[in-house]
């Protein structure tokens, strides 16, 4: 296995974190009473239990970078996420960004934001 770094998000229930990706994809890896492992293909999210989070005031985020980044955003709209500008769970457009990739968006039910980014050609 090659060197590699994995987020560590909040969750304030396992069972509905488990729910909202299975949507799209992630399935359970491990679980445990504090710790949620899921994973999609190579992708892992890890999840750490948060009962006491407040959503809208989270700032918690991380970046998922994939190579099918279209194939992804897709996924997740079809699972019920729709674009919208506040809420959650939402999406935001997948555009260029500024710094030159395709990038859309995700904030789960937690307020949790993923910069979904399209991996460089």
């Amino acid at each position: 296995m090659t060197d590699h770094a994995v987020p560590n998000l909040p969750s304030r229930d396992f069972d509905d974190t488990v729910a909202f990706y299975g949507e799209f994809g992630f399935e359970r890896e491990y679980r445990d009473e504090g710790w949620l492992i899921l994973r999609r293909g190579e992708l892992r999210l890890e999840f750490f239990l948060f009962p006491g989070l407040v959503p809208e005031e989270s700032s918690f985020m991380c970046s998922v970078r994939v190579d099918d980044l279209d194939g992804l955003y897709r996924q997740i709209n079809e699972a019920g996420v729709l674009e919208k500008t506040t809420g959650r769970p939402r999406l935001h457009p997948v555009q260029l960004q500024p710094w030159g990739q395709r990038a859309g968006f995700l904030v789960d039910p937690d307020g949790t934001q993923l910069n979904l980014i399209e991996n460089a050609a």
